[in-house]
């Protein structure tokens, strides 16, 4: 599965986080071309601040692996991860991770927590490749999208 298709699935599970109230993150990933795990944030509904989208989705791989380490693992996740996500991708040995959105577009929405950029972490040895900007229109307008349903939802 190529990059873009990844990211398709990935966009698709942020639509469905947003549908239910979460957050607009969405993550996939993908393992010997199948995908193995899909997730959206689930912070509020798990009512856990580390459910983010990219670790929902590690958990999820690794049970269905079995292993704690997921070597030439390919990810899609709707925004450049946050440290915290970023440092777990890095010990599950993910090989790849494919990014949409920038973290200065999650600063545009509104979410300001993300101050280190993912490819500022480390100290050069990180065996990741942060793949940027895969889909990065469609994954930016998530970010309206969940605007727009926030708004709604108040009214």
């Amino acid at each position: 599965m190529d990059a873009e298709a990844l990211m398709r699935l990935a966009i698709e599970q942020a639509r469905l986080g947003i549908a239910g109230g979460e957050s607009p993150f969405g993550c996939v990933v993908s393992l010997d071309g199948q995908v193995i795990a899909r997730a959206h944030n689930c912070v509020r509904s798990a009512i856990d601040i580390t459910a983010h989208a990219e670790i929902t989705a590690l958990r999820q791989a690794c049970r269905q692996t079995g292993q704690v380490h997921l070597p030439g693992a390919i990810v899609a996740a709707t925004c450049e991860p946050c440290p915290m996500c970023l440092a777990a991708l890095q010990w599950a040995r993910v090989e790849t991770v494919y990014c949409g959105a920038s973290t200065a577009d999650a600063a545009r929405a509104g979410f300001r927590a993300l101050r280190t950029l993912a490819g500022d972490l480390g100290d050069g040895e990180s065996e990741i490749n942060l793949v940027p900007g895969i889909l990065s229109a469609e994954c930016v307008a998530l970010f309206d999208e969940w605007q727009v349903r926030n708004r709604s939802a108040a009214n």
